[in-house]
């Protein structure tokens, strides 16, 4: 904890250089229910915010320290402020919801030195309904010339120490791919965004970023109890961000809402993000996918090129003819190209994204692809070796331009904090996965895959700040402890796993979470050779099969995965027929009810078939939900195609016992459902003419 930026202690010791009297400014949303409080008392610059009048974030600092230059710590007043109002609609390319309405208040502040260089910086806030974004805005000017290095940014959340926090460690070896965790803010040191928060008074809010360009990522760290500061990840041996005036930082985001579900019908992350950089983009089509992938996970067959080999021609034809018969748009395929032999997880230096295993043709596989309608999904798998990567880069996506295929699935396996670059002088340098460095390598991958017409599934990710709004072809990232935890993570994801996700790591975006397993306990059935062992039985999905289906509604991504091995699937046609209906491009999406990690239920609109899909999975606790169906009609029937945990079932030792049938419900109506224990329900609504 940094004990020197205690707030209260700071103010008494700058009184001196303080303006004669405190200034404070006030911003409202479009409702009047959220409100910004902005000062400059005690010659710091603050911010509050306060929901139907009570508090959310206590009098908190704004600021940023750089190494060679003054910076913007204290002896600051307010010069100057202009007010604006904004209410539009946009239309997203694909996403949760076609139309997205931006409807907010803006206040913009300038605050001004009195001490050292005459100086002046400006915070921007936007008030929504449904929170507030709020970023740094530095211009040109004699104090701030040449090379800028921040090496602290001030801004802080004061959320109360004894507020529930949802959150993941930001400073641990494994990125941000851990089990949520639960607990007073007092006690939590350090935390990825987006963190989730319920305060004494019963109101949910979660901090975040929006629009991550240029600049370090945010995690919070404790500096007092329940008073966290934006901690930028630096650079390798230097400064947290490396820039130039005039620049602008990412939004801090707080979305703030009464109800749990209230966080997840917020777009403001979207809202603060630039429009459509790249202009047409139907290249970048939602769609299903199936994979050579899930395999490997349960050792049933290898990436390196040996007797197991999974990325063969023969197997690839497969699976292609699977997808096509079935309807998916694309095949992924792990393992096809030089590289994943031997210590792949420590050899990113050695993958090549332009040269095929003998035993794969990939060429030929994706003539014939194409033939039945299927696209190749080519995967890039880097080791976060940013270097060897950046060096075959164009290359490696033109092949994929020849092949005829628009999409990349890309990964940095690798340990936090051994992401590698290479200088002009040979020296490696070792960066963690969100700093400023990682940053523009993801930026220089999004551009130069966009100049070809390719999308972008970017696996070990960056974390996802609504990007998508600007580069569109950038449509799904991994980003969270995803399904493969499910097949050796020991321990596996929880039952509240699925639940919890809607309300935290979704809050930035679309997550491949690659859903869909059928077959429950993979790691009991016999290995396939002796020096193969599958993994610990106890590693396996934490769900009923109902659950599996309705993570499909519930988790969203525009590229999503039917995880499993065909076969698996051919064993449970008549469950794999909601795989095969479900959309994955809404045209709206609501989330109806939910508790953090607790459960969660979404209806969703297909934006091509304008039919109605539901889902709603819980955690370990059986529950039975009464489910409002205003999304639908009123008045109007439909037949709803129901796909429920039987009455037997419970995700551990009847986790297949599942009903599948037919009903016909009325829109405007209450639909009661029972939850097994880890269990879900999946329905698709069709209108009766």
């Amino acid at each position: 904890m940094r004990m020197w930026t205690n707030l209260a202690g700071l103010a008494a010791l700058m009184w001196a250089s303080a303006p004669l009297a405190a200034e404070s400014l006030t911003l409202t949303s479009p409702d009047g229910r959220i409100a910004v409080t902005v000062s400059d008392d005690g010659g710091l610059a603050t911010y509050a915010v306060s929901f139907d009048g009570e508090k959310v974030i206590a009098p908190s600092r704004l600021g940023m320290l750089f190494a060679d230059h003054h910076g913007f710590e204290r002896g600051l007043a307010i010069a100057g402020s202009t007010r604006a109002s904004k209410d539009s609609t946009w239309e997203q390319p694909w996403g949760e919801r076609r139309m997205v309405r931006d409807q907010h208040n803006e206040l913009s502040v300038t605050f001004k030195a009195n001490d050292g260089p005459a100086r002046q910086m400006v915070v921007r806030f936007r008030a929504f309904d449904t929170g507030i974004g709020f970023r740094y805005e530095l211009g040109q000017q004699p104090a701030l010339e040449g090379d800028i290095a921040i090496v602290e940014e001030l801004t802080q959340f004061g959320v109360g120490e004894k507020t529930t926090m949802w959150y993941t460690p930001s400073d641990e070896y494994n990125r941000n791919e851990y089990i949520y965790r639960i607990a007073p803010a007092g006690q939590v040191d350090d935390a990825h965004t987006p963190s989730t928060f319920r305060n004494e008074a019963g109101i949910h809010f979660a901090i975040h970023e929006a629009a991550l360009i240029d600049y370090s990522s945010m995690s919070l760290d404790q500096l007092r109890p329940g008073n966290f500061q934006a901690n930028l990840r630096n650079w390798a041996g230097g400064p947290k961000v490396k820039t130039k005036a005039p620049f602008t930082s990412p939004w801090r985001t707080i979305q703030i809402a009464r109800e749990a579900v209230g966080l997840i019908n917020s777009d403001i992350i979207l809202n603060l993000n630039e429009p459509n950089a790249l202009g047409d983009v139907s290249y970048a089509k939602p769609g299903k996918y199936i994979g050579i992938w899930w395999a490997m996970h349960i050792n049933d067959r290898t990436w390196a090129s040996d007797k197991y080999h999974g990325a063969t021609t023969a197997e690839t034809k497969r699976y292609i003819d699977f997808a096509a018969k079935h309807g998916f748009s694309g095949v992924l395929v792990e393992g096809w190209n030089k590289g994943w032999d031997g210590d792949w997880f420590n050899n990113g230096d050695l993958f090549s994204f332009t040269e095929a295993y003998p035993d794969y043709d990939i060429e030929g596989l994706s003539k014939y692809a194409l033939s039945k309608g299927v696209q190749l999904i080519v995967h890039h798998e880097t080791s976060a070796n940013l270097t060897n990567y950046e060096k075959q880069l164009e290359a490696g996506l033109d092949l994929v331009r020849k092949i005829g295929s628009h999409y990349v699935k890309s990964g940095y396996v690798s340990d936090a904090g051994d992401a590698v670059w290479v200088d002009a002088k040979g020296i490696r340098h070792y960066e963690y996965y969100d700093s400023q460095r990682m940053i523009d390598h993801h930026m220089k991958v999004i551009r130069a895959a966009a100049a070809r017409q390719i999308a972008m599934d970017t696996h070990e990710p960056v974390k996802d700040t609504g990007l998508r709004r600007t580069y569109p072809n950038w449509m799904s990232r991994e980003g969270a402890r995803g399904m493969e935890f499910n097949a050796w993570g020991s321990p596996p994801n929880p039952p509240s796993h699925e639940p919890m996700l809607a309300f935290t790591a979704l809050l930035a975006g679309p997550f491949d979470y690659t859903p869909g397993i059928f077959d429950l306990r993979p790691n009991e059935r016999p290995p396939v050779r002796p020096d193969m062992a599958r993994g610990d039985p106890k590693n396996r999905p934490q769900t009923t099969l109902a659950k599996q289906l309705a993570t499909y509604v519930t988790i969203y991504s525009p590229l999503q995965m039917a995880a499993d091995l065909p076969e698996n699937y051919e064993k449970r046609m008549d469950a794999f027929q909601f795989i095969k209906d479900v959309e994955a491009d809404w045209e709206q999406s609501i989330a109806l009810a939910g508790e953090v990690g607790q459960y969660v239920a979404m209806a969703r609109q297909g934006r091509k078939s304008k039919e109605w899909f539901l889902g709603a999975v819980t955690d370990e606790n059986p529950r039975d939900l009464s489910l409002p169906l205003t999304f639908l009609e009123k008045g109007k029937q439909y037949r709803a195609q129901i796909y429920r945990d039987g009455p037997h079932a419970h995700w551990d030792y009847n986790p297949y016992d599942i009903v599948i049938e037919e009903k016909v419900v009325t829109g405007g109506d209450t639909w009661a459902v029972h939850l097994a224990a880890s269990g879900g329900v999946a329905v698709r609504f069709i209108p009766v003419k």
